[in-house]
């Protein structure tokens, strides 16, 4: 089973510590363990052990950690995006010209600014059971960072303080049939995205496109807010075992 990681982002929102350090480098937690660590033992525990880091911005601080991913029981190649295919899916169509990715392949997409303990085993079971071209990761419930009110006529009628979303929400993670490398998504766009374009794309054409909704802990470190509140024992509870 494959894995792509996508970490190739310069990661504007990380600040000035990404000026210095690959974001996905950032260490986290009282381990002090780059964020980066955090997906490829997620990975390499549930056997998917053939990783492709998709990155660009100071690779070499991650090739240089990793190496060929032996020390995790994986193994890991590293593929620079192209400068003429930008975006998310344009760094995946880039590992299909070179040959990392197959049109007959089933992959993981996990991007790499994101730390959860979802059992991605199911995940990708649920995707070969489905016959599915696309699985969706999904939180069921997210909470809107503010308050939200109702006005009628003029007047709050209602208000909630920081409710659920009320709709499911990606938490960057899906399965990928290798088909969607030969999808025409749009050839006028100069940077491509897989949630953005591809994904939208699949559901127009009527693909087989499904949710795998789990209530298991994920968080987002993209920005640098995000990352200054991550609780380091909330961490070690979710994610510890991974070091076990």
């Amino acid at each position: 089973m494959k894995g792509v990681v996508m970490c190739g982002g310069i990661g504007t929102r990380m600040r000035p510590l990404s000026y210095y350090i690959q974001k996905a480098m950032i260490p986290i937690g009282r381990r002090e363990k780059p964020l980066l660590e955090y997906a490829v033992r997620l990975l390499a525990h549930y056997k998917i052990d053939e990783i492709f880091l998709l990155a660009d911005y100071k690779q070499e601080q991650i090739a240089n950690y990793f190496g060929d991913g032996s020390r995790f029981n994986v193994t890991i190649s590293y593929l620079k995006d192209d400068p003429n295919i930008k975006g998310s899916l344009g760094a995946l169509l880039n590992a299909d010209k070179k040959g990392f990715l197959k049109p007959e392949d089933n992959f993981l997409v996990y991007y790499g600014d994101i730390i959860s303990n979802i059992n991605l085993g199911e995940l990708m079971r649920l995707h070969r059971e489905k016959g599915a071209t696309a699985t969706l990761a999904l939180s069921p419930k997210y909470p809107v960072p503010v308050g939200v009110a109702e006005v009628e006529h003029g007047r709050v009628v209602e208000f909630l303080e920081k409710p659920d979303f009320g709709r499911p929400v990606s938490i960057g993670m899906l399965a990928l049939n290798g088909k969607v490398l030969d999808e025409q998504v749009n050839a006028y766009k100069k940077e491509l995205d897989i949630m953005g374009d591809l994904i939208p794309h699949l559901i127009h054409k009527s693909e087989p496109v499904y949710p795998y909704l789990t209530d298991a802990f994920w968080y987002d470190v993209g920005f640098l807010e995000k990352y200054e509140k991550l609780n380091d024992d909330i961490l070690e509870e979710k994610l510890g075992f991974l070091f076990s």
